[in-house]
């Protein structure tokens, strides 16, 4: 057993259909007198949001919505929210959404408590004050915001994602309702269930992994394995939408905790540049830094390459074979090349990828010309 100190942060977190109506209990009981809602332009046309609506206003909590984030979220919408949060009069957040939302949402949070500019706060513990109270209700299964201590916004500036890690920015309450994700398409619904795969690889594999991440990184490894294939083919199917959701609610208290390594290293400076879909592009990269990283954490891969086999009934062997078999099963995995992507600029990438705090607990150190041929193998 590893002995050395460790420390583990969460939320609140209430689980369990129909969650999202208790938002106007949680907002009372946090002294809301106005909440922003932060959320998207597609997420606010659901029909469950109405029902997020309707459980503020019968406990008489009036409202204000910021609804312009996008994907990969930027840092001028950030300072739009923080600017409409003020001017509202607020004195929460709630963020109703996927990754996108609710990393927008921590760094409106940012910028309301600390000022200034939000790249100023980019990286391990720079950020001074904790921000407002933030509920969260997250609508995908798989990036694990509403419950993590990160925040990944772009650099509009320079195109590339910056990581912020901190517990001033762990959510109060996190309200997880499986039954929303219901209206998440194919496409969705695998792309954040990589993304939860990944969290979940990385953090057992991790150098600051402990007894406690390694519990909930195997049990997603495990559910994401055995039901995923499953969803993919069912998405109307509310047990593995729940099963799904608890998944990715152990891979975000794991990495959380744990931190990640080289994958999500690479893909937030390529992310950011080309606004790729996040979790489609850890699919991509999963296998190459596995690679790399394989004889640095042998034993954990292993062990990692045994459950996805058993669990998803795999002929393969090896953790590399493992990983593109489960994937292929679900859809093709392919790389960027065939969608149509090409670059000249993977050495200016590579430079914030050694920059990126992810990075810091990869089993193996990487150099600039390892970025790059990890880089060139998914064009």
């Amino acid at each position: 057993m590893n002995l050395e100190l460790r420390k583990f942060v969460a939320p609140e977190i209430i689980f369990g259909v129909e969650a999202r109506k208790l938002i106007g209990q949680y907002a009372s009981n946090l002294g809301t007198e106005k909440p922003l809602i932060v959320t998207g332009k597609i997420v606010r046309q659901q029909k469950w949001f109405i029902d997020i609506i309707q459980a503020l206003e019968e406990v008489g909590i009036a409202y204000e919505i910021f609804d312009a984030v996008t994907i990969n979220p930027k840092d001028h919408e950030c300072h739009l929210g923080a600017k409409i949060y003020e001017a509202s009069e607020c004195n929460i957040i709630i963020a109703v959404g996927g990754g996108s939302v609710i990393d927008c949402a921590k760094a409106i949070g940012i910028l309301l408590a600390n000022g200034g500019h939000v790249t100023e706060y980019e990286g391990v513990d720079k950020i001074p004050f904790p921000i407002p109270p933030l509920i969260c209700i997250p609508t995908t299964a798989g990036s694990s915001a509403d419950v993590s201590q990160f925040s990944i916004i772009t650099d509009t500036d320079n195109m590339y994602k910056m990581a912020f890690a901190s517990k001033m920015i762990v959510p109060d309450i996190s309200l997880i309702d499986p039954e929303v994700t219901l209206t998440c398409d194919f496409d969705l619904t695998v792309d954040v269930g990589l993304d939860a795969l990944s969290h979940a690889i990385e953090a057992y594999v991790s150098n600051a992994s402990s007894t406690i991440t390694d519990l909930h990184a195997l049990y997603a490894i495990e559910k994401i394995a055995e039901f995923l294939p499953l969803l993919a083919k069912n998405l109307d199917n509310l047990e593995y939408r729940a099963i799904i959701m608890q998944a990715c609610l152990d891979a975000g208290l794991a990495f959380s905790n744990a931190s990640l390594g080289l994958i999500h290293a690479l893909a937030h400076p390529i992310g950011g540049r080309y606004d790729l879909v996040h979790g489609a592009l850890n699919g991509m990269l999963l296998e190459h830094v596995i690679a790399f990283n394989y004889e640095s954490a042998k034993d954990r891969y292993d062990r990692i390459a045994q459950v996805i086999k058993e669990k998803s009934r795999l002929q393969s062997t090896g953790i590399i074979d493992v990983v593109n078999e489960f994937i292929e099963q679900i859809r093709p995995n392919t790389g960027l090349a065939s969608l149509g992507y090409n670059t000249d600029e993977l050495e200016d990438l590579a430079q914030y990828v050694l920059k990126d705090p992810c990075i810091a607990t990869n089993p193996r150190q990487a150099s600039i010309e390892d970025v790059v041929i990890l880089y060139e193998k998914i064009f």
